[in-house]
């Protein structure tokens, strides 16, 4: 276990237990991890031959290219895209007798459509903060209370606790992970639920005059929950 992320992933539980505003704590740890990475390859990492090796190889997704291009530095992305681009109309080059027949960049295109740097280092980081959360469950008796206070786990990432729980915990731990995973997740859906069939009524004039309560968000709460909120935008 790499105890490099076992700081992180305490101080993100702690913050969403204290603060049910955070939301999901593995949501946040993705955050973090993505602002780092972004701030690095528009920074620091910016120039080193071998990360530009690496980002011309695998480019970024169209979510990063966003987020890169709205941290405003406009120059550091343009020498990144420079010379990505020009590896790039060497490797798509169709050649042979007669031109070629697409293989080649039909092959590069798509490599390059399943790629991005910037995706690939948060997920490898983020898996082990999964699995630390995971090991200090197993491991560190102050962790427990401070999974059991989350305001919810998003779906992607319940699924995760619950996978590395499964690889992580014998038999005899497992279930018990598991059973508090879920009662985490089963109160936050019941009053999600509540809170979006409320959303709902509000929009029949029988209930027009009846207070909001806590369903203007619904929807958004919705979403997040379901599909996780993990990019800063």
């Amino acid at each position: 276990m790499d105890m490099n992320f076992t700081i992180p992933v305490n101080e993100a539980f702690e913050a969403s237990a204290a603060d049910p505003a955070c939301g999901c704590p593995l949501c946040a740890l993705y955050r973090k991890l993505e602002e780092d990475e972004l701030e690095l390859i528009l920074g620091a990492s910016m120039m080193e031959p071998d990360i530009r090796i690496k980002t011309n190889e695998s480019g970024f997704c169209r979510t990063h290219y966003d987020l890169m291009f709205v941290r405003k530095n406009r120059l550091g992305m343009a020498l990144t895209l420079e010379s990505h681009l020009d590896e790039l109309s060497r490797e798509i080059r169709d050649t042979g007798f007669g031109g070629g027949m697409g293989g080649k960049p039909i092959k590069r295109i798509d490599a390059l459509e399943k790629s991005c740097y910037v995706c690939r280092r948060i997920e490898n980081n983020f898996e082990h903060m999964a699995d630390t959360a995971v090991w200090l469950w197993e491991t560190d008796e102050a962790f427990a209370p401070k999974l059991k206070a989350q305001p919810y786990f998003c779906l992607p990432h319940y699924r995760m606790l619950l996978s590395y729980g499964q690889k992580r915990l014998g038999k005899k731990k497992q279930p018990e992970f598991a059973r508090q995973c879920a009662e985490v997740v089963e109160s936050y859906l019941s009053t999600l639920r509540e809170d979006v069939s409320w959303f709902c009524k509000k929009f029949d004039y029988r209930y027009k005059d009846e207070p909001w309560n806590n369903s203007k968000d619904a929807v958004e709460r919705a979403i997040k929950f379901l599909r996780s909120d993990l990019h800063n935008r």
